[in-house]
């Protein structure tokens, strides 16, 4: 399974933008589909958005789609989530996971490499 190490989380106002990173060792992410799932407090863990093994496709939740992005950088083995115009309801840990090759999945059963998380706060 490959390692994956979450970085970026942490305290910005509504309106604001923070960019997560998902570092992966281990393993090659090309070969991965890759996701972002979040969960809040008292809350069941949630998709946010999915990018296929070859990076051509991306699906995103309705909450999030036209505000995030997720994109990957293979040469770095590291997958991002550009967060724009975050809201307080985006409040939550802030998962990555990897999959082997996983096209066009939200379904975290699909997924079997998970990052430990980092806090995202957004005040209002």
């Amino acid at each position: 399974q490959v390692h994956l190490v979450e970085s970026g989380g942490g305290l910005v106002q509504t309106g604001g933008s923070l960019r997560l990173s998902c570092a992966a060792s281990g393993g090659t992410l090309s070969t991965y589909g890759m996701g972002w799932f979040r969960q809040a407090p008292q809350k069941e863990r949630e998709f946010v958005a999915v990018i296929s093994w070859n990076g051509v496709k991306t699906y995103y939740s309705d909450s999030v789609k036209g505000r995030f992005i997720i994109t990957t950088d293979n040469t770095k083995n590291t997958v991002y989530l550009q967060m724009n115009s975050l809201k307080p309801e985006d409040t939550a840990v802030y998962y990555c996971a990897a999959g082997v090759g996983v096209y066009y999945s939200k379904y975290e059963r699909h997924f079997g490499s998970w990052g430990q998380g980092t806090q995202v706060t957004v005040s209002s």
